[in-house]
C-alpha cells in the first residue's frame, strides 16, 4: 500500500464510516480518490484530515465527511448522468465520477475550471467534464440528470435545476436566507409538476452567485466566506446535541450572557487573590493545568500562582512538565540545591527553547529553590519531566549511571544502544529507517537494556534509589522513544498514543516514587490534559491522552483545568526547529468556543465545569464547537484548518480559565553564558 492508500483507508473508516456513512460504491470511490492531489501542495499534509482546506479566490475543498454525506443522500448508482455544481478543486466530481457513467460538472471561476478539468483528465477521470459558467442556471442540453448536487448555498433551489431533474431524480443542496448559512435539503422529482423536499441540517457553505442566486459579494469581510461545516445530523451521530435538540431545551439566554453570569471573574495574576480561586481543587490528587499554546505569558503567570497556591497551603509537592525527563532533572537539582551536571550543560537547549527558557517559568524556578532551601529534603517540592523527546540525552543519563555501579553492564549497554548510534542526534530520521527494517531490531536491544536495568533494580537502589529512578526512567524512555520515532512514520493515531500514554506511565511512576500521600501538578498544552475523548481527536483521530488516562485512572481524584485566549500574541515558530518569532494572534473563529467566551467582554475569568455546579450552562457547552490548539507551530494564515478543532468543552475540561488578551512569553538565551556557573540553570 503507498502511504496515500494507507490514509484515504484511515479517513473512510475514522471519518465517514463512524459517522454512519454506509453506501458501499461511495466508500469504494472515496478509497480510491486520493485527496491530496486536488489540494494545494502547501497544504497536501493536511488532505486526509478532518477539515475543508481552501483552494485559490476564497474558494474551498469540503471537509470529506461533508462531500459523503452529500453524496450519500445523492444515491447515485452506476450508471446515473450527475451535475455537480461548485467544482473547486475537482474532488467532489471525481468522486462522483467513480460511481456514476458521467458527470458534468459547473464551475464559475474560470482559471479554477480549466485546472481542475486539467487534474482531472490527468488522473484519468475521463467521464468527468467541466464547465465554465452559472451553477444556477443548470445546463439544459445535457439534461436530465439523476442526481444533481450543489456545493454552494443559495437563498432558494433555482427553478432551473429542479427542471433538470430526471423522474425520481435528487437534487442536494444547501438553502438560506443569509449567504453563509444555511439548510442543506434533498429534492427529489416525483412527476412533472411534484417535487418532495426534505431538510438534512444545518451548514455552511460558500454562495451560490449567479442569476438565480446570490449577486457578487466583493464587499463580504473574509472570515465570512468560510468553507462548510459539519451539518447538525452529523453532530448528532457524533453524540453532541444539535441545534434543535438545543433550541427545544429551553434556553432562554444567547449563549455569551449565559457564560458570562456563570462566569466567575479574576483579579489581575499578581494579585493575593487570585490563586485562592483554585483552591477548590486543593482536595485532588493530581491537578493537571494546561495553556491554549506554549509560548503565551499569562497561561505560564497564571500555572505559576496556581501551583505556588497549591505547594504553599495544600501539600502539593511534585510539579511535572511537558519536558523532557533529563532536562526537567536538571531543573531538579538546581532547585534542591544540588550540584549542577559535571559538563555543566543546561536544560532545554533543543528546539524549542522558549517553551521553558523563559522569565516567567524561571521565576517559579527561582521561587521553590528559595522555598526548597528552608526545608527538610523529604519536604522540598520536585520537578520532573514527562515527554519523550530526549533519545540522546536519556541514553547518556542510562550510561552514566551504568558507569559507576556497574562497568560490565555499562559496557554491555552500550552496545546494545550501538544501533541508535546514528540517529541520537535526528531521531525522527529513525523512524523512516526503521520502518524500512534497516534498524528494526534496535527494539529488542533497546527493551532487553530496560529489563536488565529494572531486574537489578533491589542491588541498585541500595546504593542510591533516587539516581536508580532516573537511571530506570531514562531507560523506559529510550525503549518508548524508539518506538515512538517508527510510529510516526506509519502515521494515524499511534505515535501520539504512544507519547501521551508514556507522559500518563512516567506521572504514575512519579507519583509511586513520592510514595501514597503524594499530590501532582501537571503542566501541559489543553491537547494534552484536556479529555480527547470529549473531541474530534478521540472521536474521529483514535487519539488518546493524558488528561483522559487521568480521569480513568485517578477519577474525580483528577482535576483537568484548561486555559485559552481571544487575541493577542505569542511566541511560535514557523516551522519545526525554525527561529521563534512574536506572532499575532488572530481573533477567534466565529464558530469557536474562544468567540462566544470573547463575547462576555469579561478580560479574566475562571468557569468551573463540574457537574452541578452550572448544569444548564454544561448542557449547551456540550458542543460541538471549534476550539484553538496553537502549539510551537503557528500558522495565521491557515488558523482555521490547521489550529482548530471541534470539541464538547464542558465534557473536556473541569474548568475553563480566560485570558480575552495575552501577551507572547519573553525567552531567555538558547544557552548559558560562561562561567555562569552560579546562574546556573538558565544563565541569566
Amino acid at each position: 500500500m503507498t502511504d496515500s492508500s494507507v490514509a484515504r483507508e484511515w479517513m473512510v473508516e475514522r471519518q465517514i464510516v463512524r459517522r454512519g456513512v454506509r453506501d458501499p460504491h461511495l466508500l469504494a470511490a472515496m478509497r480510491r480518490v486520493p485527496r491530496d492531489a486536488f489540494v494545494p501542495a502547501e497544504l497536501r499534509e493536511f488532505a486526509y484530515d478532518d477539515t475543508p482546506l481552501p483552494l485559490e479566490n476564497e474558494q474551498s475543498i469540503s471537509q470529506p465527511v461533508i462531500v459523503a454525506k452529500m453524496l450519500e443522500a445523492a444515491q447515485l448508482h452506476p450508471g446515473d448522468h450527475v451535475l455537480d455544481i461548485g467544482t473547486g478543486s475537482g474532488y467532489a466530481a471525481a468522486v462522483a465520477g467513480e460511481i456514476a457513467a458521467r458527470v458534468d460538472s459547473i464551475e464559475r471561476d474560470a482559471a479554477l475550471a480549466d485546472t481542475a478539468q486539467d487534474r482531472l483528465a490527468r488522473l484519468g477521470y475521463t467521464n468527468v467534464v467541466v464547465h465554465h459558467g452559472d451553477g444556477t442556471a443548470g445546463l439544459a442540453e445535457h439534461a436530465p440528470y439523476d442526481a444533481i448536487i450543489a456545493a454552494a448555498g443559495g437563498p432558494r433551489v433555482p427553478h432551473a435545476l429542479c427542471s433538470q431533474l430526471a423522474p425520481g431524480g435528487r437534487l442536494i443542496m444547501p438553502v438560506g436566507p443569509e449567504p453563509n448559512r444555511q439548510r442543506l435539503v434533498k429534492i427529489v422529482r416525483r412527476g412533472e409538476q411534484d417535487y418532495e423536499e426534505r431538510v438534512l441540517g444545518d451548514v455552511r457553505f460558500v454562495p451560490l452567485v449567479g442569476d438565480d442566486g446570490w449577486p457578487e459579494l466583493d464587499a463580504e469581510p473574509r472570515m465570512s466566506r468560510a468553507a462548510p461545516i459539519a451539518p447538525t445530523a452529523l453532530a448528532a451521530e457524533a453524540g453532541f446535541a444539535t441545534s434543535a435538540e438545543r433550541s427545544q431545551a429551553r434556553v432562554p439566554l444567547p449563549l455569551e450572557i449565559a457564560i458570562r453570569d456563570a462566569a466567575e471573574a479574576l483579579p489581575e495574576i499578581d494579585s493575593n487573590e487570585f490563586a485562592p480561586f483554585f483552591d477548590r481543587f486543593a482536595d485532588k490528587r493530581v491537578v493537571l493545568l494546561g495553556e491554549a499554546s506554549h509560548g503565551t505569558s499569562e497561561f505560564y503567570r497564571a500555572r505559576a500562582a496556581i501551583t505556588r497556591r497549591l505547594v504553599e497551603r495544600h501539600g502539593f509537592s511534585t510539579i511535572a512538565l511537558e519536558a523532557d525527563w533529563p532536562d526537567a532533572a536538571m531543573i531538579d537539582r538546581h532547585i534542591r540545591h544540588r550540584p549542577p551536571p559535571v559538563d555543566g550543560t543546561a536544560p532545554f537547549q533543543r528546539f524549542p527553547s522558549w517553551m521553558w527558557r523563559n522569565t516567567d517559568f524561571m521565576a517559579l524556578v527561582a521561587w521553590l529553590r528559595s522555598r526548597n532551601s528552608r526545608l527538610p529534603a523529604d519536604r522540598q517540592a520536585r520537578f520532573f519531566g514527562l515527554d519523550i523527546y530526549s533519545l540522546s540525552e536519556s541514553i547518556a543519563a542510562v550510561l552514566r549511571y551504568l558507569d559507576s555501579v556497574d562497568p560490565y553492564a555499562a559496557r554491555i549497554a552500550r552496545e546494545r544502544y550501538g544501533c541508535l548510534g546514528p540517529w541520537q542526534k535526528n531521531p525522527s530520521v529513525y523512524g523512516r529507517a526503521a520502518v524500512n527494517g534497516t534498524y528494526a531490531h534496535c527494539e529488542e536491544h533497546v527493551v532487553a537494556q530496560l529489563g536488565d536495568l529494572l531486574k537489578k533494580r533491589l542491588d541498585y537502589s541500595h546504593a542510591d534509589g533516587e539516581r536508580f529512578l532516573d537511571a530506570a526512567q531514562n531507560a523506559r524512555l529510550v525503549a518508548v522513544a524508539e518506538h515512538y520515532y517508527r510510529a510516526m512514520y506509519y502515521g494515524g493515531s499511534q505515535s501520539w498514543n504512544l507519547r501521551d500514554t508514556h507522559m500518563f506511565e512516567t506521572l504514575r511512576h512519579t507519583l509511586d516514587s513520592r510514595g501514597p500521600g503524594a499530590r501532582l501538578v501537571v503542566w501541559a498544552h489543553n491537547s494534552h490534559i484536556g479529555d480527547a475523548s470529549a473531541t474530534a481527536m478521540g472521536q474521529v483521530q483514535d487519539e488518546i491522552n493524558l488528561g483522559q488516562l487521568c480521569r480513568a485512572h485517578f477519577g474525580d481524584a483528577a482535576a483537568l483545568i484548561g486555559f485559552s485566549t481571544h487575541h493577542g500574541t505569542v511566541a511560535a515558530a514557523t516551522e519545526w526547529g525554525g527561529p521563534m518569532e512574536v506572532k499575532t494572534v488572530r481573533p477567534s473563529h466565529e464558530d469557536s468556543y474562544e468567540y462566544w467566551m470573547h463575547g462576555t467582554g469579561l478580560p479574566r475569568f475562571l468557569l468551573d465545569l463540574r457537574p452541578k455546579v452550572h448544569d444548564a450552562l454544561r448542557e449547551r457547552l456540550q458542543g460541538p464547537l471549534l476550539e484553538r490548539f496553537i502549539g510551537v507551530i503557528y500558522w495565521p494564515d491557515t488558523e482555521h484548518y490547521s489550529h482548530y478543532v471541534e470539541a464538547s468543552l464542558a465534557s473536556q475540561f473541569d474548568a475553563l480559565v480566560w485570558f480575552d488578551r495575552t501577551n507572547a512569553v519573553t525567552a531567555l538565551p538558547a544557552a548559558a553564558s560562561e562561567g555562569a556557573a552560579e546562574t546556573f540553570p538558565f544563565g541569566v
